[in-house]
């Protein structure tokens, strides 16, 4: 038995063909070069096909197509949305895989990009013979993938997850509207945002981050100050880290997990802080669930969402 996974992001479509075993029989890799809409589906497809072409050439039974996408996936329509690739705010997928698949036997999945990591994780990566998982992902945006008695929760609409919307902070103020509180402050955009505000409320302040203008700062400017020293950049930093803590004190009090695996570009260079972001769990967490839950990063890097749309088609 042998499975197809598929991890499509923003930029760029990744695909294996996977033996039962996990192991990585074929690989490919393709980029999108700014395609949108249908243009995105026929490379979808083409992929697809050549692994069809392959897997007949080598004997290889192919039984399911795992699909990991960066948004959500509407389960009842096949159709998904995807906000970083024009014209995909309700894709038909399922139907154009179902378009090039040879067989209606072959079973398609397709789920959201958080879903997938924290699969991918518990099959081959940190959460490994766990039952009761999260998946934390900190990139440009923010998301968690929820593992629940080995089964992921997904919401009666498919949402579950959208942890950059958790309120954290008060008051409300208009700049959460287009990504939420969370996010806002301790994402990758987040913590360019948070430095530029910094840098306004510190006029005083000349190091690191003024050596380009402030509409120019990156997460990784931050970075860089903060490890040669920069104070305002450790100060970014331990705002992004109150804010780690907080989330992970409010998904152990609600989820009880055994672990919590952090991934993303963000961890990444900001692996460095678990112990801190432990240290601010511990204050707002409840209490017997904070001393049974371990913080990891993850083992399986960019592979992380690739493996899981694997392990989607195996088991799911």
């Amino acid at each position: 038995m042998a499975v197809i996974g598929l991890d499509l992001g923003g930029t760029k479509l990744a695909g294996a063909i996977f033996s039962e075993n996990g192991d990585f029989l074929k690989k490919d890799l393709m980029h999108l070069e700014g395609r949108a809409g249908t243009d995105v589906g026929v490379i979808i497809k083409k992929m697809l096909s050549n692994f069809f072409i392959i897997a007949a050439e080598e004997k290889i039974k192919i039984e399911a197509i795992g699909v990991c996408i960066p948004g959500i996936s509407y389960t009842k329509t096949g159709h998904v949305w995807a906000p970083n690739i024009p014209g995909w705010e309700n894709y038909p997928l399922h139907d154009e895989i179902a378009s090039v698949t040879p067989s209606k036997e072959i079973k398609i999945k397709i789920d959201s990009d958080r879903t997938c990591y924290i699969l991918g994780e518990a099959w081959q990566g940190a959460a490994q013979g766990c039952d009761d998982a999260i998946f934390l992902a900190v990139g440009t945006g923010i998301g968690a993938g929820i593992l629940t008695n080995g089964n992921i929760i997904r919401g009666s609409n498919d949402i579950a997850g959208a942890i950059g919307w958790l309120a954290l902070d008060r008051p409300y103020e208009a700049k959460y509207v287009p990504c939420g509180c969370f996010e806002y402050h301790a994402s990758g955009e987040g913590i360019a945002k948070v430095a530029r505000e910094f840098l306004a409320d510190t006029p005083e302040y000349n190091g690191k981050l003024r050596e380009k203008p402030a509409e120019k700062v990156t997460a990784y400017d931050v970075f860089d100050g903060y490890d040669k020293g920069d104070a305002l950049c450790k100060a970014v930093l331990m705002h992004c880290v109150e804010f780690w803590g907080m989330t992970v004190a409010n998904l152990v009090s609600l989820f009880n997990p055994e672990k919590i695996i952090f991934g993303g570009g963000v961890f990444g260079p900001a692996k460095q802080f678990l112990g801190d972001i432990m240290t601010e769990a511990r204050k707002w967490a409840q209490p017997i669930s904070i001393n049974q839950v371990e913080l990891k990063a993850s083992e399986l890097g960019g592979d992380a969402g690739l493996l899981g749309a694997g392990y989607l088609a195996l088991k799911f």
